[in-house]
């Protein structure tokens, strides 16, 4: 299966959630025992480090047997963040099965009110 395409706008200083739902076929997939990992970096590899990096394990990503997958970035976070184009996937992990649902832009938009 190919990584769905999905650009996400993050407000710099604002706390940023956002949730989806992982359906085949209309139905929604069950996500329990999955974990999860979203990273956004200027570009691809290792030699970039991630300015946003959200886990199950670190609670930035919450998942449930309805499908839902909920991102949460605290303020404290963005507000650290460049306000500019990065890229971004998630990757949901079951067993040995590793899967990267979406990809695309994280764009974070400037803050004026400080």
């Amino acid at each position: 299966m190919a990584a769905g395409r999905y650009n996400m706008i993050c407000n710099q200083g604002a706390t940023f959630s956002k949730r989806l739902t992982w359906k085949i076929n209309d139905v929604a997939v069950d996500l329990s025992g999955y974990t999860g990992k979203m990273q956004a970096r200027d570009s691809y590899g290792v030699a970039c480090a991630a300015v946003v990096d959200i886990t199950t394990e670190n609670g930035g990503i919450t998942l449930d047997s309805s499908g839902n997958i909920d991102l949460l970035v605290s303020s404290a976070v963005t507000t650290a963040i460049h306000a500019k184009d990065y890229l971004y996937d998630i990757e949901l992990t079951t067993g040995t099965t590793v899967t990267r649902l979406l990809q695309g832009k994280f764009i974070v938009t400037p803050e004026v009110t400080i």
